[in-house]
């Protein structure tokens, strides 16, 4: 190539205009507003029903129903905490006839709650025994040695289920089996030392035990009832259980609960950098956004008053076979009367329709809030990111019948309180620092209440990564 030839190609590869790059210090562009991956579509927020709650606390009114001579115990779940219906410690055989409710009530106070997980060994046989356990929910495994040393299982213990009853009363009593969890749960357990010390200083609970150890000993079946004597030709009368009903006496009350946050932002950029967009009420929109999804996960998992902790023993089931089946689906729809949608994590909703395709069935749509949503027997199935997936891959899903008329699941807040920029969330000024930087205090206020048992239910141990073999 000539050197002529080569200056003209040069010169063709010259910029001949203004490009684009130096053109944009001249142009005003075309922006969005500042974007935030962390926004869900908050279906639990949107589908509660929120109810106004002066003074900060609601208080849930119920009567206390419990049945005495079921061979049951009864407890009453508050948040993450358990205890024991005084009375229903009369379902122990030691108890039975005590209706000294001081006592009773002193007795209840000395249980201590324990978490247990499955595989842990709660009492190995031939070691001593010192306390008395009251299974409040899980599966306990009893196993002990056959004729010819093997091992044999000896029963299963479940919700409202004891062992332990005779080791208050020797102090060499020793298990008799070995006692296995198979799955995790709750029990409450009472040291015979602290059994000692209420019987030292209640006289008529040592004349009770007197007369009870004085009783010849009955028979009994497998609840520690009396058994039935049979003779030929003739059955014996049952007694039938009785039923005692009153009013709880200490009413769980709902405190309205709290997130909040300070927003700063300098005074220079409020005051020089405010167009095209109020930089101020974007940082603001960006925090109410925040709050809003921490919000939502405090209602699920709060240990006072989320759902996930909230959900009673009896409304909680297990899956047949580990995937969400739709008998599943079914069993969990069976227990309330009525269900208005069930709330489930977006991985467990697509391991339901997993389970439905394989089985040749397809979920209905129903249009809520001018959204399509799968439903199953016309309860529409949610999504909530808040509803925790565990290290094994399982997860929960709620269903839930809400309103105060239906006596369902509420949403709590408070609205009129001052500075208020939403329903229960305010903002409010707190002035300009040395540095000229301006702090504003964002509060939203909430919690959520279950009226009745039914008004809630939680399908457990959800398998999510497993489908149908």
């Amino acid at each position: 190539m000539s050197v002529d030839a080569g200056s003209e190609a040069q010169q063709a590869q010259q910029q001949l205009s203004l490009g684009t790059a130096a053109a944009r210090n001249l142009a005003t562009t075309t922006k969005s507003a500042p974007q935030m991956q962390e926004i869900t579509s908050r279906w639990l927020l949107r589908m509660l029903p929120w109810v106004q709650t002066e003074g900060g606390t609601y208080r849930v009114n119920r009567r206390l129903t419990y049945t005495v001579g079921d061979g049951r115990i009864d407890f009453v779940k508050t948040g993450s905490q358990v205890r024991v219906i005084p009375r229903e410690l009369g379902e122990l055989a030691l108890l039975r006839g005590f209706d000294d409710v001081d006592v009773l009530t002193a007795l209840a106070g000395r249980f201590v709650q324990r978490e247990f997980q499955a595989g842990d060994v709660l009492t190995e046989k031939g070691t001593p025994a010192d306390h008395i356990y009251l299974l409040a929910h899980g599966r306990v495994q009893k196993t002990g040695s056959g004729p010819y040393g093997e091992p044999t299982r000896l029963g299963v213990l479940g919700d409202g289920d004891r062992f332990g009853e005779r080791s208050l009363l020797s102090d060499d009593a020793t298990w008799e089996y070995t006692a296995k969890a198979a799955t995790g749960g709750t029990l409450l357990a009472l040291p015979r030392s602290e059994f000692a010390a209420i019987l030292d200083s209640s006289p008529a609970l040592q004349a009770h035990i007197l007369e009870f150890l004085s009783l010849p000993r009955q028979r009994q079946n497998a609840r520690g009832e009396a058994e039935i004597a049979l003779s030929a030709g003739h059955v014996g009368e049952i007694e039938l259980p009785g039923t005692f009903v009153d009013y709880d006496l200490t009413p769980r009350e709902y405190e309205l609960s709290v997130a909040q946050t300070v927003l700063r932002v300098h005074t220079r950029v409020a005051d020089l950098y405010n167009k095209p967009m109020n930089q101020t009420e974007q940082q603001l929109r960006l925090t109410v956004e925040a709050l809003r999804e921490r919000q939502e996960d405090e209602l699920i998992n709060n240990r006072e008053f989320g759902l996930l902790h909230n959900a009673e023993y009896n409304q909680r089931i297990q899956t047949h076979s580990g995937p969400p089946t739709p008998d599943d689906l079914d069993e969990l729809l069976s227990r309330r009367r009525s269900s208005h949608f069930f709330l489930a994590h977006p991985r467990t909703i697509a391991a339901i329709g997993r389970e439905m395709n394989s089985r040749g069935l397809y979920p209905d749509h129903v249009e809520l809030h001018g959204n399509q949503v799968p439903a199953w027997r016309g309860v529409p199935i949610l999504p909530c990111n808040k509803i925790p997936i565990t290290k094994e891959r399982t997860s929960s899903i709620f269903v839930l019948r809400t309103g105060e008329d239906d006596q369902g699941v509420i949403g709590l807040h408070q609205t009129g309180i001052p500075d208020e920029l939403e329903p229960s969330l305010s903002v409010r000024f707190m002035g300009i620092n040395e540095k000229s930087i301006i702090s504003y205090l964002v509060t939203a206020y909430y919690s959520a209440a279950v009226l009745v048992p039914d008004a809630l239910g939680v399908l457990e141990n959800v398998e999510i990564s497993r489908g149908r073999e």
